[in-house]
C-alpha cells in the first residue's frame, strides 16, 4: 500500500535541503503536488477510522443483543 511515514520523511528532507536554497517555490509546488496525490487516493484520517470503528463496534454489540432477545422470544415456552 502507501507508506505515509515515508512520504513525511521525504517531505521533511526536501524541506530541509530546500530551506537553504532559493528554491522555496519548488517546496511549495512539491507540497501542493503531494496534497493533490493524497486527495486522489481518497484516504481517511486515523481519527475518522477510529470513529467508524467505534460505531461499528456499537452496532455489532446491539445486533448481538437483539439476536439474543429474538431467540428468547421465539423459543417455545418452558413447561411449568
Amino acid at each position: 500500500m502507501f507508506n505515509l511515514k515515508l512520504v513525511e520523511e521525504f517531505t521533511a528532507r526536501m524541506s530541509e535541503s530546500l530551506a537553504n536554497s532559493p528554491a522555496g517555490d519548488i517546496e511549495k509546488n512539491l507540497r501542493a503536488a503531494l496534497a493533490g496525490l493524497f486527495a486522489k487516493l481518497d484516504l481517511v484520517t486515523r481519527e475518522e477510522l477510529d470513529v467508524q470503528t467505534a460505531v461499528l463496534q456499537r452496532a455489532q454489540e446491539r445486533l448481538l443483543e437483539l439476536e439474543t432477545r429474538l431467540a428468547r422470544l421465539e423459543a417455545p415456552p418452558a413447561p411449568d
